[in-house]
C-alpha cells in the first residue's frame, strides 16, 4: 500500500485552522499542519481540570493584577508556528487583556496538561513542545489514573531539566504564579481521593 506524501500546500496553516470547520463537534488541534481530533475527556479527567482551574483561578483572583486561566487555550509553538496549535487542558497567561476573542493565548507562563491512559505519548510530545515557548516557565502534568502531579521548571539559566519532577503528597509548588496546594485537592472530586 502507498502512502500519500504531503507538501507544505497540503498543510493546514494556523489561520486555516481558525477559519475551519470539522463540522463534528469535537475538539481539535493543529500538529504540523494536520487537524488532529482530540477524545473527550474522561469523567476523571475532566473533574482534574475542573478543580485545579478553579484553585487556580482563585489562588490568582486573590493575588489580583492581570493573570488568568484559561481553561482548552490555543497554544502557538515556536518550531513551524504557521502549522501548529496544541490545546492544552489549561493556561496561564499574565499578558494584559486586549481583545477577549484573541486566538491563541498570549504569552502563557504556565500550561497544564491531565494526563490519560490513552493519550500519553500524544501528551508528552506537547509537554516537551511547550518548553521551546519563551514565556513558558513551568509546564504542570497531573495524571488521571493515580495522585501525581510532574511539574517540569525553567532553570534561573533558561534551561529545562532533563526530568519532570514527581510529587504524589504534600504540597505542589508551582513558582510561576506563586502558588502551592496540597497535591490530593487536585484530585478532590475524583475517586482517588478516597
Amino acid at each position: 500500500m502507498s502512502q500519500a506524501v504531503q507538501t507544505s500546500h497540503d498543510l493546514m496553516t494556523v489561520a486555516e485552522f481558525l477559519d475551519w470547520d470539522s463540522g463534528d463537534g469535537r475538539m481539535w488541534q493543529l500538529v504540523d499542519g494536520v487537524p488532529t481530533a482530540m477524545a473527550p475527556p474522561s469523567g476523571r479527567h475532566g473533574a482534574i481540570q475542573s478543580e485545579v482551574a478553579r484553585l487556580i483561578g482563585n489562588h490568582l483572583l486573590a493575588q489580583g493584577g492581570p493573570c488568568r486561566v484559561i481553561v482548552t487555550p490555543g497554544i502557538i509553538t515556536p518550531v513551524a508556528a504557521d502549522h501548529n496549535m496544541r490545546i492544552p487542558d489549561l493556561a496561564v497567561t499574565c499578558a494584559p487583556v486586549a481583545d477577549d476573542t484573541a486566538v491563541p493565548v498570549p504569552d502563557p507562563v504556565l500550561i497544564v496538561e491531565v494526563l490519560s491512559p490513552g493519550n500519553q505519548r500524544e501528551t508528552w510530545i506537547n509537554v516537551w513542545t511547550y518548553t521551546l515557548i519563551p514565556s513558558v516557565q513551568e509546564v504542570l502534568v497531573l495524571h488521571n489514573a493515580l495522585v501525581r502531579a510532574d511539574v517540569l521548571r525553567r532553570g534561573p539559566d533558561g534551561a529545562w531539566p532533563t526530568a519532570t519532577t514527581p510529587v504524589t503528597a504534600g504540597s505542589l509548588v508551582l513558582d510561576s504564579i506563586g502558588f502551592g496546594v496540597p497535591v490530593a485537592d487536585i484530585y478532590r472530586t475524583t475517586a482517588l481521593a478516597q
